[in-house]
């Protein structure tokens, strides 16, 4: 026994005009015009995010070499040449750890501002500006 369904659908004009609409290539695509902008924005994101992505690694990287080799100073004969090498390679330390994300802070805000992204890119700067405010007022006090 075999069943068989036939389904039949009228579109009226109204909706055949409005399926042709939603199909059509926008108008751009017809008139040669491309928008080469909107396509270097990935590439541009991605470089961006590379560029963050490094410099969050090399941070890290180099911090932990300097903790690393301020602990080797440590199996070292004690004298005062070896407590300030290994009290210097771990103040280099903490500060490659703090700088890091301040350097990430203006990789990402210039990235944004040549994506044109300017209200992020002036949170940003501001930011930076508030850091550069409170590290000033720290040193004075």
């Amino acid at each position: 026994m075999e069943l068989t369904n036939t389904v039949r659908v009228e579109l009226t004009s109204t909706a055949q005009q409005d399926l042709t609409e939603a199909t059509a290539p926008p108008p751009q695509a017809l008139s040669g015009v491309s928008d080469a902008g909107s396509s270097a924005h990935p590439h541009r994101a991605e470089a961006g995010e590379q560029w963050i992505s490094r410099l969050l690694r090399a941070g890290a990287v180099c911090s932990g070499g300097l903790f690393l080799t301020s602990l080797a100073l440590e199996a070292l004969p004690q004298s005062e040449t070896v407590h300030v090498a290994i009290d210097v390679l771990r103040k280099g330390a903490a500060s490659a750890l703090l700088v890091t994300p301040v350097v990430r802070l203006v990789v990402a805000g210039t990235t944004l501002g040549l994506r044109g992204e300017w209200r992020y890119a002036l949170y940003a700067a501001g930011v930076l500006g508030l850091l550069a405010v409170a590290v000033g007022a720290g040193l004075h006090t």
